[in-house]
């Protein structure tokens, strides 16, 4: 009796030995996938990106304006990638792309075509000690502004802005001469020209002086002939920083420029211009930013009209996170001519021009 007892007991504990060996031990924990900006670090490229879109509303269709130049209108400003591999020594290479309707203006006066796309920079790079050379596309060295909306204080871009060039292509070295100056030199395909088959190159030439954590002083001059009048261009554009505190920064912008006239046996077309801003951070998430500016078209080469215009632009900045910022903008411009198109379709007897014109704009900025 006690063994029919036994044998069914002794079965149990083999079946639950002969179990327990064939079963699996506990399997490791599986690594982490890593995210893709540690695989970026760790091969050394540099990834950032942002988008930008606005509601823009304006009394006339933002003439002279650069970018916002409608009247009524949602639109996906920019949505812009950059990576870059830029090593401090040897070779590299940075590609910027960006889509939306600023890039429609930014490809139409690089080529012609309205294209909502654009590569806005594109560029080789070799680093030995204290020189950097690149080849290919960049964006220029004129202006207290620039093309990416993450690098402006304000939503519009200034009149200046509207008669600097935008991009080059060819090749541009830099050389730090020291903790405090930078010296800059390069050889373009003119304003905005992926490819000439016209004119002549471009000299630009650039000097950066920062003293001091306060203040800082930029020069570049451009000079070459461009098309259409393959006759020569110049312009001197002078850019002063002063942060007069934690809270408050001065910015203003010089332009000089002079455009010859050497196939239409003409003079000299001249224009200068100065903008003037005051940046001020009213708390870690609230700032503000004034503008104010005039421009002298004084043979009308940029406007196309002998004319003095003045623009006055205020624009609130609310940041609840480090990587988005709400924009909310008023700007006035005025000129001593009526040329702003304030009406687009109205029967002849109707005067289609005004010597001024407002814009209201709400942006939304978001960097990653």
């Amino acid at each position: 009796m006690h063994k029919h007892f036994l044998r069914p007991a002794a079965a149990a504990i083999m079946l639950n030995s002969a179990v327990s060996a064939a079963a699996p031990a506990d399997e490791p924990a599986k690594p982490a996938v890593p995210s893709l900006s540690a695989v970026l670090d760790a091969s050394g490229i540099t990834e950032s990106g942002y988008v930008a879109a606005s509601y823009y509303h304006s009394n006339g269709y933002g003439t002279y304006h650069q970018f916002d130049v409608e009247h009524d209108t949602f639109q996906l400003d920019q949505a812009g990638l950059t990576l870059a591999y830029q090593p401090k020594e040897g070779f590299g290479a940075l590609v910027n792309v960006a889509a939306g309707e600023d890039m429609r203006i930014l490809h139409a006066a690089e080529d012609g075509n309205a294209d909502t796309f654009d590569v806005v920079q594109g560029f080789l790079q070799y680093a030995a000690g204290q020189v950097t050379v690149i080849a290919g596309k960049y964006v220029s060295l004129a202006g207290a502004e620039v093309i990416a909306p993450t690098g402006n204080t304000n939503f519009s871009r200034s009149l200046l802005f509207y008669t600097e060039p935008l991009t080059h292509t060819g090749i541009r070295a830099m050389y730090a001469a020291g903790d405090t100056v930078n010296i800059i030199a390069g050889l373009n395909n003119g304003w905005n020209a992926t490819s000439m088959s016209y004119g002549s190159k471009t000299a630009e030439l650039g000097v950066a002086w920062s003293p001091n954590k306060r203040f800082a002083l930029a020069a570049q001059a451009y000079a070459g002939k461009d098309q259409p009048y393959d006759a020569q261009k110049t312009l001197i554009d002078l850019v002063a920083t002063y942060n007069a505190g934690d809270a408050l920064t001065l910015v203003l912008n010089y332009d000089w420029g002079k455009q010859e006239q050497h196939l239409a046996g003409g003079p000299g077309l001249k224009w200068d211009g100065l903008a003037a801003y005051v940046n001020y951070a009213i708390t870690g998430q609230w700032r503000v930013s004034v503008r104010a500016e005039y421009l002298d078209d004084k043979d009308g080469f940029n406007t196309g009209t002998v004319q003095k215009l003045k623009e006055g632009t205020v624009t609130l900045g609310y940041a609840p996170v480090k990587s988005f910022e709400l924009r909310a903008e008023a700007r006035y411009d005025k000129s001593d001519k009526s040329t702003f198109v304030r009406k687009i379709d109205v029967p002849q007897s109707v005067n289609p021009f005004a010597d001024s014109q407002t814009g209201l704009v709400l942006q939304g900025v978001y960097k990653f």
